[in-house]
């Protein structure tokens, strides 16, 4: 099963696409709530390349890493990477209210498709916020 969560984010796409793709940028905005961060990121952006978001609640209890291997990178339109035997595709999009950005991904099987959902929304808000909040 496919999971998609999607925003709009009114901001130029070379300042959307570095956000999503620089690991200092993405220690900022990598959360899905205010008490977990991203301790750690690594991006080779290349097909074959791999990334690496380390995960962790805030006051230490629990982490993990989120990593994976890119499959297909088409510059300020597409990301497609595999992950845990699952895979996953972020696609850019310009529109007339600003840019798109629509992730979907497998889900799996310890949580909810709504919790799953839910996580990866916010994350998607975060970065969002991110974008448009910093220069």
């Amino acid at each position: 099963m496919k999971i998609t969560v999607e925003t709009i984010i009114n901001a130029p796409i070379d300042k959307i696409w570095s956000a999503y793709t620089t690991p200092n940028d993405i220690m900022q905005w990598n959360a899905a709530s205010d008490d977990w961060h991203t301790t750690q990121a690594t991006v080779d952006l290349r097909v074959g390349g791999t990334f690496l978001s380390r995960m962790q609640a805030k006051d230490a209890s629990f982490g993990f890493d989120f990593a994976g291997t890119y499959t297909q990178i088409v510059p300020n339109e597409l990301i497609a990477y595999s992950f845990g035997g699952r895979s996953a595709e972020v696609v850019f999009e310009s529109r007339a209210n600003g840019v798109s950005i629509r992730v979907t991904f497998d889900a799996e099987t310890e949580h909810t498709v709504e919790q799953q959902r839910q996580g990866w929304q916010a994350i998607l808000n975060n970065f969002a916020m991110y974008v448009t909040t910093h220069p």
